[in-house]
């Protein structure tokens, strides 16, 4: 069983950038894909990004399309997310996420993904 560990997180004026990691500990990560979810104050936690366990194959929600960047590293047992171009509306907990599949394939529904990290705030001021 897989337990993940969120830092990075931190406040930041709209355009700047921020880097998130996410430490997995307990198991073998290459079994696991990855993922990055947010929730703002109020609203419904939103998939951010995913990436699948070996191949890196990448998904990303739409409004991070271009800014964010998912990339992983199985021998660390490591995730990371880059945030460029920061908003204010990226303000919120980011979450990272795990899901124990046999496929090299990404998903962008939570209930697809079996364990999850504490979360790390992320505040963009305008």
């Amino acid at each position: 069983q897989v337990q993940l560990a969120e830092s990075g997180g931190g406040w930041m004026q709209a355009g700047g950038s921020l880097r998130l990691s996410c430490a997995a500990s307990g198991g073998t990560f290459s079994y696991y894909g990855a993922g990055w979810f947010r929730q703002a104050p109020g609203k419904e936690r939103q998939f951010v990004a995913g990436i699948s366990r070996v191949s890196g194959r990448t998904m990303y929600g739409d409004s991070v399309k271009g800014r964010f960047t998912i990339s992983r590293d199985n021998a660390k047992s490591m995730a990371y997310l880059q945030l460029n171009s920061l908003k204010p509306e990226d303000t919120g907990v980011y979450y990272c996420a795990a899901r124990t599949t046999r496929y090299d394939e990404t998903a962008y529904r939570a209930e697809e993904y079996n364990y999850w990290g504490q979360g790390t705030q992320v505040t963009v001021s305008s």
